[in-house]
């Protein structure tokens, strides 16, 4: 079968373009013909806030050819884009969505590629964390474009039938992220990040903004004792001034590291490595990849309860899902996490859920979906 797949992907960091080269690579392994179409411009410069949307040396990405045809704000690259598919003759398009940004040019190549092939749409997030008025009709108008979807989450799932009423979809959990690197030893990891050595360290990892909730964490820091540690890892879409404010007034703030940046590929293993858990004390959210790079460390989380942790944390008993968003109920929650009882529970549950989240497990539903659903 022939596969395109329109979305970010190398030379373009993050989630978004990490999921689809892996995409790409397990599709490709698996003997079908497939090509990336990719952005030649994803964000305007002014429009992002970030330090680069690109790999930088230093980091692990898996490198794919790609054809870089589309940009988000010039329609002229719409209908190239279009003609660039159609020569290339897929099945299947696979398009990445995730913000109603890009649908303009998404919606336009979609409406012209119906007509000769399956369009699928992979759907990360159908409103995004931090919503505005146009978010649900721009949605709306790239999902009458497709056949079908892809979703990953209970959360994704129920906004996409609401907007799309009938859709034909497949759900199926974020596959794991293991193409990172293996565990590292945790006293070398700890070291290397200039750590205390006989602290039960807690992790915040990923993109710093508002809804991730990153100041309730540093405020459930100060109930916690000197026995807990908290590495930030993550550069901060904002000013990074307020958490700087909360971690010098925390009486635990010298319990608290920083290393607000982005963090490289292969730096990810010496983060995860060093961490006794991952803390995600989210305000909302959908699902989160940074949960896939957990499963493959094996590092137990906690999470508040939002968007789709009851059933990926929760459920398969790898962590704790605290009752309420609060900082109360995360520290309260920590210290349950880390009990020796309850981190022996957890620990089977991680292998026993890592064997579910494969990538073969979605391509397999995948194709079966293609050839009885459309």
């Amino acid at each position: 079968m022939k596969f395109a797949i329109l979305s970010p992907i190398y030379p373009y960091r993050g989630g978004i373009a990490q999921f689809s080269t892996i995409l790409y690579t397990q599709l490709e392994n698996e003997g079908h013909e497939v090509k990336a179409f990719n952005f030649s411009r994803l964000y305007p410069d002014f429009l992002f806030p970030g330090k680069t949307q690109y790999v930088e040396d230093g980091d692990k990405a898996i490198k794919v050819d790609s054809i870089r045809t589309l940009d988000s704000i010039n329609p002229f690259s719409y209908f190239k884009t279009v003609k660039e598919i159609k020569a290339f003759a897929p099945d299947v398009l696979i398009i990445s969505y995730w913000m109603s940004f890009f649908v303009p040019g998404y919606a336009h190549i979609a409406n012209r590629m119906k007509k000769h092939c399956k369009v699928i749409t992979l759907i990360h997030n159908a409103i995004p964390h931090e919503p505005r008025f146009f978010d649900k009709p721009m949605a709306k108008l790239l999902f009458k474009q497709s056949h079908g979807f892809i979703v990953m989450s209970d959360t994704v799932k129920n906004d996409l039938e609401s907007l799309r009423p009938g859709a034909k979809y497949i759900q199926n959990p974020h596959p794991l992220y293991n193409h990172f690197g293996e565990k590292r030893k945790k006293k070398e990891a700890i070291t290397s990040l200039a750590l205390e050595l006989d602290k039960k360290t807690l992790l915040f990892f990923g993109l710093i903004r508002d809804y991730k909730g990153l100041d309730l964490l540093i405020e459930a820091m100060s109930q916690l004792d000197g026995s807990y540690q908290l590495l930030i890892a993550g550069e901060c879409y904002g000013s990074y001034d307020k958490y700087q404010a909360l971690i010098d007034a925390s009486p635990a703030g010298k319990r608290i590291h920083s290393y607000n940046r982005y963090i490289a590929d292969d730096e990810i293993p010496a983060f995860f490595s060093a961490a006794d858990a991952l803390i995600l004390p989210y305000r909302s959210a959908t699902q989160s990849g940074v949960v896939s790079v957990a499963y493959h460390y094996n590092l137990p989380m906690l999470s508040t309860p939002v968007g789709d942790f009851q059933h990926s944390i929760a459920d398969p008993g790898t962590g704790i899902v605290v009752p309420e968003i609060s900082a109360n109920a995360i520290a309260k929650g920590i210290k349950e996490l880390l009990s020796p009882e309850k981190l022996q529970i957890i620990a089977g549950n991680i292998e026993k859920e890592k064997a579910a989240l494969s990538w073969q497990t979605l391509t397999s539903k995948l194709l079966q979906f293609i050839k009885t659903n459309l």
